[in-house]
Parts: structure tokens; sequence; C-alpha cells
């Protein structure tokens, strides 16, 4: 207790003071050793090369979206209409799947993604004009599946659109 009013004042012997520096000294190389044994631990990370994957195009009445992954599905980039800035009706035309494929493209450039396998779905009006789209900007198709989901009498369906 009485080392720490000392402290406050300003009052410590010598032997004290040399012992604080001391301590206060290797804290600080021990923490200086620790950061550099952390730097050289961290393992620079290579460009990871995917070769191999798969675009999948979900084209609504209201959205185009594209998503680019590799073979297990994991997301390599995605965009969608909406993101682009396109608004309303605009959304869903082909012109805008073609500008959501070609920024999906420029993202995943760094990947060099050479071979795609597409899976559509949706009944949207961009369905074919993002394949083509993907097509143009350097994609070799593997394959074309459309995915989209068909109800065999199970719930009842919405009511027709009036237009």
């Amino acid at each position: 207790m009485s080392e720490v009013s000392s402290l406050k004042k300003g009052k410590l012997s010598p032997e004290k003071e040399s012992m604080i520096k001391a301590s206060t000294e290797a804290a600080e190389k021990e923490s200086a050793e620790v950061l550099e044994a952390n730097a050289s631990s961290k393992k620079k990370k290579g460009k990871r090369q995917v070769l191999r994957g798969q675009a999948h195009i979900q084209c609504t009445y209201n959205n185009t979206m594209v998503m680019l992954s590799d073979a297990q599905g994991g997301i390599l980039a995605w965009s969608s209409s909406g993101l682009l800035g396109f608004k309303g009706a605009k959304k869903s035309t082909p012109y805008a799947a073609t500008q959501v494929v070609a920024d999906v493209t420029e993202k995943v450039r760094k990947y060099q993604l050479k071979e795609v396998e597409v899976f559509v779905k949706g009944v949207g009006s961009g369905r074919e004009a993002a394949v083509r789209a993907l097509a143009n900007n350097g994609f070799e198709l593997l394959l074309i599946k459309d995915v989209t989901p068909i109800a065999h009498n199970g719930c009842r369906p919405r009511r027709p659109r009036r237009v």
C-alpha cells in the first residue's frame, strides 16, 4: 500500500526503480517476440485457381440473379439486376440479364474460371439472354440444365396475374 502511495508521489528508492524498469523492458521484449512469431507463422495464401465451376441463374418475373460457384457449390461471385441499379420493370429485361452476367464475369476473373455448368431456375425473360451472355464472355458451357421447380398437384397455385 505504501509503495502505491509512493508511486503516486514520485518517491521511489533507486533499487525499486531499476526493478520496475527491468520488468517493463522484459515485458516489451516478450511482446515483440510474440508479435514477430505470429507474423512469421501466418502463411501467405496463394491465389485460388478454379478452372471448372457452376453458374446458377435465377430469373423471376421481377429480377435476375446470377451466382458463380466452384464445383462443390462455394460461391465465388454473385450479382443481380437490382444490385446494378436497375429499377422496377427494367430489372427483369434481357438487357439487365446480360449486364448482370458481365458484372459477375468481371468479379470472377481472378479465379481464372473457364468451364461452367449452367443451372437455370425460373420463368423470367432473362433466361436465354443470361446463358448467351455467359457463352459470349469466354466461358465454355459444359451443361445447361433447367432446375425450375414444378408442382405435382401439391399446394394450390397462385391466382393468375391480370395484365
